[in-house]
């Protein structure tokens, strides 16, 4: 069965898109929640990173229907042919920017360093999401239509399963 993940950079729509297709009954799962990510020393540097074993755990245990996963982290990439789809979620500055300093769910993105350190990731992490990604969806779009576009991308992975 298949696994999509979707990631992007802060402010992209992760949260709200995983959100909105729970609701319409998909399995989700975010990793930005308690005890799927622990802060790790990589070759890049230290940061965030899944744990393997719980992120294989849930791949591997993953049996009917299809499984949207969010996050971002240094070794997601190591996971990649476990999923159907790797689906970019992105949007223009102006936009990040506007829903780091307005949202209510999350409050990173709120300081001044928080925000400068998601545009320099806009600059150096993105492009490199974008080389890996199978999908990429705007954001700027209505997120019925993110939404569309994530469970047409499911669908397509149950009928090359």
């Amino acid at each position: 069965m298949p696994a999509i993940l979707i990631t992007g950079l802060s402010a992209t729509g992760k949260s709200s898109a995983l959100h909105e297709l729970a609701r319409l009954g998909h399995r989700v799962t975010d990793t930005d929640e308690d005890g799927w990510c622990e802060w790790a020393q990589t070759e890049h540097g230290p940061g965030w990173v899944w744990k393997g074993d719980r992120m294989a755990a849930l791949l591997e245990g993953h049996t009917e229907g299809t499984l949207y996963v969010s996050g971002c982290v240094s070794n997601q990439g190591k996971f990649y042919p476990q999923f159907s789809a790797v689906v970019l979620l992105s949007a223009p500055r102006e936009l990040l920017l506007h829903r780091l300093a307005t949202r209510t769910s999350n409050n990173y993105g709120k300081s001044a360093d928080e925000r400068q350190l998601v545009l320099e990731q806009l600059e150096t992490v993105e492009p490199l999401l974008r080389a890996t990604a199978t999908v990429e969806i705007d954001t700027s779009k209505p997120l019925a239509e993110v939404v569309a576009q994530l469970v047409a991308t499911g669908a397509a992975g149950r009928s090359s399963a």
